[in-house]
């Protein structure tokens, strides 16, 4: 599709104000990046890894929890970005979910830029990965593509470069044919990782009574997966209320099989009985939201009925960031 540029980075090993301070993690304890790995042989170990760590990382983004959702769990879909005055004047730019090759970002033949936020990398800060990248993209010529080959220096975050005040219009799209919207393929290679990348996409909705919640069939199985606003221990708590109430119910069919832990927000996942499909669930999501937003607003001590749900809630989470 484009021919490649690849800038070589140095290693930033300063730690942040974000970053976790001495003695709140423990060196045998997992690394909160979430990377599987104990916190000593990650960002915790001395002269490896980068230790910035931001758990929050598109906290101050407009449409923080469709960031979240792009960046994990929807497979196809784009979002039109508008920079701040100055940055990038007069450049058009795409955020993708995906783009070929899990890249970072690429230049489109008529200057335009994407940004992939479905890569391999994760050096701590996601939020300056990404920063960077789409400042490499800005600064290269029509039709190359950007790679990173190490921890970003140190610089702007996505928060200092995205208007605060245009929020984030998602579109979610059936595969990924749009890799290919007025790009030339002279070899046939974008069109082989198009077919590849679209055999292995799982059909996806965004309701729309709520933010950020997406609608997905995976085999014979449907889900509802709905990235929450609210930190990760505020929100299990309010989790936890409904689940002892037995008010945690999408519609009258919908259970919480349990969520996913990613940069500080929750998203809960509700599975359907197979055939029920995305049309017509709004109205029980807006009910949903409802109670949700009660339980927020209750700040009484959790009762022990509601502490044994929120420890049985816990234990159905898995971390993916």
């Amino acid at each position: 599709m484009a021919k490649k540029t690849r800038v070589r980075q140095g290693a930033d090993r300063s730690r942040t104000p974000d970053g976790p301070a001495a003695g709140d993690v423990a060196p045998r304890q997992p690394c909160p990046c979430g990377s599987g790995r104990r916190y000593k042989h990650c960002h915790g170990r001395t002269g490896g890894a980068p230790t910035t760590f931001v758990s929050r990382t598109f906290e101050g983004l407009p449409g923080e929890c469709d960031w979240v959702a792009m960046r994990e769990i929807v497979p196809a879909a784009t979002a039109p970005l508008l920079l701040r005055e100055g940055v990038g004047p007069g450049r058009e730019v795409t955020v993708c979910s995906l783009l070929p090759l899990a890249l970072p970002a690429l230049v489109r033949a008529d200057g335009s830029v994407w940004l992939g936020l479905q890569v391999h990398a994760n050096h701590g800060d996601v939020s300056r990965d990404l920063a960077h990248a789409l400042e490499l993209a800005l600064a290269a010529e029509p039709g190359a593509q950007v790679t990173l080959d190490g921890p970003p220096p140190a610089g702007p975050r996505l928060q200092d470069l995205v208007d605060a005040d245009a929020g984030l219009s998602v579109t979610v799209h059936d595969g990924f044919d749009y890799w290919l919207a007025g790009a030339d393929d002279p070899d046939g290679q974008a069109a082989a990782a198009l077919g590849a990348a679209n055999d292995a996409a799982a059909p996806t909705h965004r309701l729309t009574s709520v933010e950020a919640a997406y609608w997905t069939r995976m085999s014979d199985r449907e889900y509802v997966r709905w990235v929450l606003p609210h930190d990760e221990e505020r929100s299990l708590d309010a989790l936890a209320r409904l689940h002892a109430a037995g008010a945690d119910q999408l519609g009258a069919t919908g259970r919480l099989l349990g969520m996913f832990r990613a940069h500080g927000l929750l998203t809960p996942v509700w599975e359907l009985p197979a055939g029920t499909g995305a049309d017509g669930f709004d109205a029980h999501m807006a009910a949903l939201a409802g109670r949700v937003d009660e339980a927020l607003a209750d700040e009484s001590d959790l009762s022990s009925e509601q502490r044994a749900a929120r420890n049985r809630l816990a234990n159905r989470q898995v971390t993916i960031r």
